[in-house]
């Protein structure tokens, strides 16, 4: 277990070097996880036979890679950053990767604004290819909740979002206090556990939109559980009292609003 716990300082964030531009390891596990996503959902295409051309499916991951990335940096800014006026009145600031000239990354991003991002620019390229909305999402969220996994590790391997303070034998040194590995718990529950629930239930749904709704409902409830493990982003701190966090404030939020859609939808759609 001491390796384990410190672990941190017997790894390298940084994977190689392309001249000055230091290659994270956070960066290859978003890309996989990108790749992973892609993979998932194409696979899940073929083996159920799910009427969609590769075409149509192609352009729309570079639909939703787009909303995901804007609306993840953007939802950062909003929600978590404390110079928000700035960027909202800078606006090209928000992409910037160079500070005083120096190569630095993006850094900051949200998965509630990634998932904005993402069911605005669903909706978009649903509405100009005149494909439902629903039949895409239902694919997307089984991809989105495989590749979720490299995710969270890659903010594991960044050594960022930490866990709070524990006394487990499975905690790691960060600093020299021993936190949860909360990064890993995330990728547990809100990756592996929820495909797995998704990829069982797939062949089962009884209307469209029922697994993407499932996501939402899935998700927050384990992100809310997760949090309960993660430390509180150190700028916003707890919102109320020792246990309200804006993750938790933002997932509750899309709970209620996904099992109002569901109960919705099913009324409607299902006799």
């Amino acid at each position: 277990m001491e390796f384990w716990q410190n672990i941190y300082s017997n790894f390298n964030p940084i994977a190689f070097n392309i001249g000055s531009i230091a290659v994270h390891w956070y960066g290859i596990m978003y890309a996989t996880a990108l790749l992973f996503a892609i993979f998932t959902a194409k696979w899940i295409i073929k083996h159920d036979k799910i009427p969609i051309s590769n075409e149509i499916f192609d352009s729309y991951i570079w639909w939703s890679e787009i909303g995901v990335i804007l609306g993840a940096r953007v939802g950062y800014i909003i929600f978590y950053d404390t110079h928000t006026m700035y960027y909202l009145s800078h606006p090209w600031q928000i992409f910037n990767p160079f500070v005083d000239g120096v190569f630095t990354g993006i850094s900051g991003m949200s998965y509630h604004g990634a998932f904005i991002g993402f069911l605005i620019a669903s909706f978009l390229f649903c509405r100009k290819n005149k494909v439902s909305f629903w039949f895409l999402a239902d694919i997307s969220v089984l991809g989105i909740s495989a590749g979720y996994v490299f995710g969270r590790i890659g903010n594991f391997f960044n050594q960022e979002l930490v866990g709070r303070v524990t006394d487990v034998p499975w905690g790691i040194y960060v600093n020299d206090v021993l936190r949860h590995p909360s990064q890993l718990y995330e990728a547990f529950l809100e990756g592996i556990l929820i495909f797995i629930i998704l990829f069982t239930i797939r062949k089962k749904k009884t209307f469209d939109g029922q697994l993407a709704i499932s996501y939402g409902i899935l998700y927050s409830s384990m992100r809310i559980i997760a949090e309960f493990f993660r430390e509180p982003d150190i700028q916003l701190g707890f919102l109320y009292g020792e246990w309200l966090t804006m993750g938790m404030l933002q997932s509750g939020i899309f709970a209620i609003l996904s099992i109002s859609l569901f109960l919705i939808i099913k009324r409607t759609t299902v006799r």
